[in-house]
């Protein structure tokens, strides 16, 4: 037996050995596993990271940061890289799930605008690096609309009664609202969501549909008159139509930041250094945000795209939009308040 044994063990080596040489004496590739939103990077960069570098990356897309939430929490969490929002950020680090990313290996966060570092939700970057960003807003037909669209008022206006999209989501809807009623979009008191339940609850006969993705081609088409939707998206519309036009409106909205993590059960964190540090590339991220349509925190990327991206107040908004927007943060238990009041408000 032990002979056979020997006999066995010498074949496996040599076919080991044969197989290194005929890969060049290299080692088999490591694998990224990527989670990200749909249509959230441009593909060929994909490609072109895998080209320079001999990392392969497989890509999976969320539809949610709650969806992410729960896979990063999850015992068999296999993700390496992933692309959640600022308020999810906060929590993830508070339940200690993420990496500490080595900013030495990420030399070109360089490139990166210093208005979008050191946010409240990750103070120096510890555990992100900025990615796209954004507002909610309102995108409108000039056509359809004769009203001055400067206010969330309009969105509660009889005259546009059947011809009104709500976003489908509980925080952007809320968050609208509460800021509408002049109240803190992280609010954690109860009064103010009850105002914000019943002001959606009277709005929901004027409301032709609650929508998530088809908001695009509903307004595209001219099937509404106004909607609500993020910023990139509204930079797509107004490219397919330009009829189209869109505001932040004065009582201020929330202002949003999708940033780069390490999931703290990585077993290829240099790996995915590297990654982190070829999106935030010059070249990559202009590439990559005229690909997505999303506004680029990459400043040295946002000067190669130009002045049609730069001088554009729904691409970039100014400082003073900014100024009137607020991040969100993680609610923590107070989240149930909310929950109950959409579940409420979805029945109406």
């Amino acid at each position: 037996m032990k002979t056979s044994q020997k006999i066995v063990c010498l074949a496996l080596a040599l076919l080991l050995s044969l197989s290194c040489f005929a890969c060049g004496g290299k080692s088999a590739k490591v694998t990224l596993n990527v989670l990200n939103w749909g249509d959230y990077i441009d593909p060929t960069l994909l490609r072109q990271f895998e080209d320079e570098t001999g990392i392969a990356i497989k890509y999976t897309t969320m539809t949610s940061n709650e969806e992410m939430l729960v896979k990063l929490a999850s015992a068999d969490n296999i993700y390496d890289v992933c692309f959640p929002s600022d308020y999810i950020i906060e929590k993830l680090i508070a339940d200690d799930l993420l990496y500490p990313i080595n900013q030495d290996n990420i030399p070109n966060l360089k490139n990166i605008d210093p208005r979008f570092l050191d946010l409240s939700f990750d103070p120096g970057n510890t555990y992100s690096v900025p990615y796209m960003w954004g507002t909610v807003g309102i995108l409108y037909n000039k056509t359809m609309v004769s009203d001055p669209v400067d206010s969330w008022n309009i969105l509660w206006d009889a005259k546009y009664t059947g011809e009104i999209l709500m976003y489908d989501s509980m925080r952007d809807t809320i968050g609208i609202t509460l800021k509408k009623l002049g109240y803190d979009i992280n609010t954690r008191n109860e009064a103010d969501i009850q105002a914000a339940q019943d002001a959606l609850i009277a709005q929901k006969p004027l409301v032709r549909a609650y929508l998530t993705d088809d908001i695009k081609m509903e307004l595209i088409n001219g099937s509404a008159a106004m909607g609500v939707v993020y910023s990139g998206d509204a930079v797509y519309c107004i490219g397919e139509n330009p009829d189209l036009a869109y505001v932040v409106p004065k009582e201020g909205s929330n202002v949003w930041f999708d940033n780069i993590i390490i999931p703290k059960t990585s077993t290829h964190t240099a790996e995915a250094e590297a990654f982190i540090n070829f999106l935030c590339d010059a070249k990559v991220a202009a590439q990559n945000s005229d690909y997505i349509g999303y506004s680029t925190p990459n400043a040295a990327g946002l000067a190669l795209m130009g002045s049609d991206y730069i001088d554009d107040p729904t691409y970039n908004p100014p400082q003073e939009v900014l100024d009137r927007c607020q991040i969100y943060h993680d609610l923590g238990d107070f989240v149930k308040v909310f929950s109950d009041a959409w579940t409420k408000i979805k029945a109406a």
